[in-house]
């Protein structure tokens, strides 16, 4: 409604305005009978492109030509020429300067059509044209030629619109947009195609190279369910039909829509961050760089030496011919170009920072599991003991920790919920029999910790479990902490299992599967099904910004057959069929945080704003989450209530219904006949399924992601892997272990290819690159609507009202989840909203809008 009256409001001031000015006369028209309307259009160009009087731009004007016909007055065709270049963060950006003479009664405009006769893409900015008003054209597009794109592009402006409150002179725009964007799914995907499907994850495996990469089909089946990804559309294997064919050269170009792509200085930025890890990604025999990296660390001095050593690792010899071999010419020449000129050192982890031996206090293990890289996996223990699905009780006994609750009977313990459980019991034993025939030795854990009554966690009994021999039994051991002597470095054996679990489930559940890939069909779906007037396109699309790219990055060297995952996860070659299996208990009204917070016991409802209350004050993701979840939910509800009045303008709008159907039947449609989907019909659905989506993109990502080089980059303390089960008396192992327990423990741990593996791959993963937009942050003419500039502006205050919070809770030393033994102050949901210029690099803070690496 606002919107319209808006509209109509610049409409009146526009022919107002327009009847006072004469122009001179042109074409045949009279002296007052037509008006100029100027504007800019600013690009970047790529390569050798050069848009001068090949690009031509027209406006489409929100008043039909004919009445009833949909279809808007178009304006004479303007050729882009003349431009000057200035510097755009660090790119060399052209601005054009353009005039369009109209008609009188031409109206506002709406859009603009562009039609590209140049040879090469070139990347669209932005562009505005001057009425009455500023009308500004949010862009950040690939422009590529008409000659292969066949079809004209177009921009509307950025006033946004209901469906049924579309100007009459951009009906038919919106609805053909749309509809060029589903494509017939059919054909293979090329680079300039703007064409949304979905497709199921069978580009994972690579029958074609041998059966050992093989790979199960993820989606479209009730044994392995999955959300859905952007369709390429590549042919199928020779030795597999049912699995789509990958590049025979390791391909960082994979297709995705081109709004989706990195833009210029992004791809640059992201290529050379990654030569590091691109040298050990791209060459199965990376093992030849490192000759004298062979086999394990013997020391904690010798890994600690790992982060000050400066060496360069030119690429050269057969390593170099293994390279140009698999990868394309270009990205061959930027990694041999990076390799000559830049030293491999790695920056020295958080975690070691202030003390190198920190880590292995029994508090810090227990704190990395509320205010580390994966908070939200730990849960309040309800029944003692712990119990299977299938009812199996664990083998921890009351006996074994009733000794270590600080006076409490377990009675008292447990009805003060002081016990936590942080379980990786039940979606790993199926798993283990397969997992353990390929040189690593994997437990399923069952970990359990005392809340003290200045609310740090002291674990006190650790269970690690083998399949039996017969179904459903099992093989436990219980182990708890010691302080010196054997009993101590069998803890510390136990625990380094325990924190191989939960790398495994942190970078394959809590990140990759509950952000990266349940996002990516909400970014489909909208894209088919809501016009970019749409205004909850207009919320959502900055939170979907680069995400479609980084998955496609991911499926190509990270998480398919033979990435880098398999090669440093425990799990291995059935990782992602691991998460496919976990997927079956994804519940998308489940994944906002206080409904989060009460599944897992760590909130009770209130009637507080946020609707929950905290089970302690000291749970650093919890407590600074709630507070940016709320901000989320405010200014969500405050931006849904100027377009949507009440409940039925929610049921009424036909692309939101459309959308929401799509998301449910086809986006993550293994799921489709789940009853807890919300139904769409309500105000407070629509609002709640936006925050829960926004939260995911951006602060639930932020908090398993930027951290990951500050607590995994010295991978001691987050082992992905171990080669070593806990030794039993009275065997050779034992044996071996009483020798040399430090010797036992490190052999027990991954080889130095795996860790330096590690290192590379979440130090690319942690850091910001310079283009990134964090949360409360928006280019200034995102919208031309002033009410809900005004509404973000307050939810920007509210941000940065929450950074000040949580520094005050970091000094409070009340709070020591907040610090812990390390001394790491818990940053990973601090905005940086208020951050004015580019902070690229490994900052361990700030929430970016979107999953954007």
């Amino acid at each position: 409604m606002a919107s319209k009256c808006l509209l109509c409001s610049c409409l009146q001031d526009y022919v107002s305005a327009i009847r006072g000015k004469v122009t001179s006369e042109s074409s045949g028209k009279t002296k007052s009978s037509t008006t100029i309307i100027k504007g800019e259009v600013v690009i970047i160009r790529h390569g050798e492109s050069d848009p001068e009087k090949s690009v031509f731009v027209q406006i489409c004007s929100c008043t039909e030509d004919k009445p009833g016909s949909g279809k808007g007055k178009m304006s004479e065709q303007r050729s882009l020429k003349g431009g000057k270049s200035y510097d755009f963060n660090g790119m060399k950006a052209t601005k054009y300067r353009i005039k369009f003479r109209v008609e009188l009664d031409f109206g506002i405009p709406g859009a603009l059509v562009i039609k590209s006769q140049n040879k090469q893409k070139f990347f669209l900015l932005s562009a505005t044209l001057q009425t009455l008003h500023q009308i500004h054209f949010h862009c950040n597009s690939w422009i590529y030629p008409f000659q292969l794109t066949k079809a004209d592009r177009v921009f509307f402006s950025n006033t946004s619109h209901l469906p049924n409150q579309t100007p009459g002179g951009l009906r038919h725009l919106r609805q053909e947009e749309l509809k060029s964007l589903r494509g017939n799914k059919t054909g293979e995907r090329k680079e300039w195609d703007r064409i949304y499907d979905y497709d199921i994850y069978n580009d994972l495996g690579n029958p074609d190279k041998g059966r050992e990469h093989v790979r199960p089909v993820l989606g479209g089946s009730r044994s392995h369910p999955y959300p859905r990804r952007g369709r390429t559309g590549r042919p199928p294997c020779k030795a597999d039909p049912l699995t789509e064919s990958r590049p025979e050269k390791i391909n960082l170009d994979i297709y995705v829509p081109p709004d989706e792509r990195f833009s210029p200085k992004k791809l640059s930025e992201f290529i050379s961050n990654s030569i590091q890890a691109t040298v050990h990604l791209l060459i199965p025999e990376a093992k030849l760089l490192f000759r004298q990296d062979s086999g394990s660390f013997r020391s904690f001095e010798e890994t600690s030496s790992f982060f000050s050593s400066n060496k360069n690792q030119v690429v050269e010899g057969q390593v170099k011919e293994i390279l140009k071999s698999m990868v394309p010419e270009k990205l061959f020449n930027e990694v041999i170009h990076a390799s000559n000129q830049n030293p491999v050192k790695f920056p020295l982890p958080q975690i070691i920072a202030e003390n190198e031996l920190a880590w292995l206090d029994d508090d810090e293990f227990g704190r990395q599991m509320i205010a580390g890289i994966n908070p939200a996996k730990i849960q309040c223990l309800e029944v003692f003991p712990p119990k299977c699905k299938n009812g199996v009780s664990s083998s921890i006994k009351e006996s074994d920790i009733e000794n270590n609750l600080d006076g409490l009977s377990l009675t008292e313990a447990m009805n003060g919920w002081k016990i936590l459980i942080l379980d990786h019991h039940d979606y790993l034993m199926p798993f283990l029999n397969r997992i353990n025939t390929k040189g690593v030795c994997a437990y399923a854990s069952r970990t359990l910790l005392f809340r003290r009554s200045d609310d740090t966690l002291k674990p006190i009994a650790i269970e690690l479990s083998l399949p039996g021999s017969s179904y459903a039994s099992e093989i436990n051991m219980v182990l708890l902490p010691a302080s010196h002597g054997n009993e101590a470095a069998l803890w510390q054996l136990a625990k380094a299992h325990v924190v191989a679990n939960d790398s495994v489930h942190h970078q394959l559940i809590s990140h990759w599967l509950q952000t990266h890939a349940v996002v990516e069909p909400f970014i489909i779906a909208t894209r088919r099904q809501l016009s970019v007037m749409h205004p909850i396109h207009r919320l959502l699309d900055p939170h979907f910004k680069d995400t479609m790219h980084i998955n496609a990055l991911a499926r190509s060297i990270l998480i398919n057959s033979g990435g880098i995952l398999e090669k440093i996860l425990l799990s291995g070659d059935i990782s992602m069929e691991l998460s496919s299996e976990v997927y079956k208990e994804w519940r998308f009204d489940q994944q906002g945080l206080p409904d989060d917070l009460i599944k897992r016991g760590m909130a009770i409802k209130d009637s507080n704003p946020t609707g929950v209350r905290l089970l302690f004050e000291d749970y650093p993701y919890g407590a600074d989450g709630l507070e940016i979840w709320t901000a989320i939910k405010t200014w969500v509800t405050d931006f849904c209530s100027i377009f949507y009045k009440d409940d039925n303008s929610v049921k009424s709008d036909i692309e939101l219904q459309a959308w929401w159907s799509e998301i449910k039947n086809m986006g993550h449609g293994d799921k489709r006949n789940e009853t807890w989907w919300y139904k769409m019909k309500e105000f407070s659905e629509l609002t709640e399924a936006l925050t829960t989506l926004i939260w995911i993109a951006s602060a639930l990502h932020a908090s398993v992601n930027f951290g990951q080089y500050a607590y995994a980059g010295y991978p001691l303390n987050r082992p992905t892997l171990c080669r070593k089960f806990i030794p039993k008396e009275g065997t050779i192992e034992y044996a071996e272990f009483l020798e040399d327990p430090d010797k036992y423990y490190f052999k027990m741990l991954p080889e130095r290819f795996e860790m330096s593996l590690t290192v590379a791959l979440v130090e690319v993963l942690s850091q910001h690159t310079s283009d990134e937009v964090y949360l409360g942050q928006r280019p200034s003419e995102w919208t031309d609507n002033e009410e809900v500039k005004h509404k973000f502006d307050k939810f920007n205050a509210e941000l940065q009202q929450i950074e000040r919070k949580i520094m005050e809770r970091n000094k409070d030393p009340r709070l020591k989840n907040r610090y812990g033994p390390v001394k790491i102050p818990y940053q990973l949901l601090y905005p940086d909203t208020s951050s004015n210029g580019p902070k690229e690099g490994i900052t361990g803070k700030g929430i970016p809008n979107s999953i954007s690496i």
